[in-house]
């Protein structure tokens, strides 16, 4: 009896909560000039860091077969299709003109065709 209570009194307090900030105009996040580099607005600089751990997400494996010199655990499927969808993302990128998204995707697609293009090499190299 205690934890239905206890349910509905967290669902009375989420829900009076949440009617009081969906009246607060004034907590509109807005997208103001980088303090860092006013050329830029804020969402572009986040949009840069992030994009910064996502494009290089793919970097370990590449680094690994290329110290390996083997492509042994290599699956150039995931790289050929995420290559694929960024490009996608780049096309994206310049219809909405968000430097961040054109950036790193494109430097996202080169690394995973690199890493294509290792395993192919490593593949024809370890047949002969």
């Amino acid at each position: 009896m205690t934890m239905v209570c206890c349910n509905r009194g967290t669902l009375g307090v989420l829900l009076l909560s949440v009617l009081t900030l969906s009246g607060c105009e004034d907590l509109v996040i807005r997208d103001t000039s980088s303090l860092l580099i006013p050329r830029f607005q804020r969402s572009e600089i986040l949009g840069l860091v992030a994009g910064f751990g996502t494009t290089f997400a793919a970097m370990p494996d590449l680094i690994a077969m290329l110290k390996r010199r083997s492509s042994a655990g290599m699956n150039p499927r995931m790289a050929g299709i995420m290559g694929v969808f960024q490009i996608a993302w780049v096309y994206y990128g310049l219809l909405i003109a968000s430097r961040p998204v054109i950036v790193w995707n494109v430097i996202g697609v080169v690394i995973n065709f690199v890493s294509v293009g290792a395993y192919l090499y490593f593949v024809r190299k370890a047949r002969l």
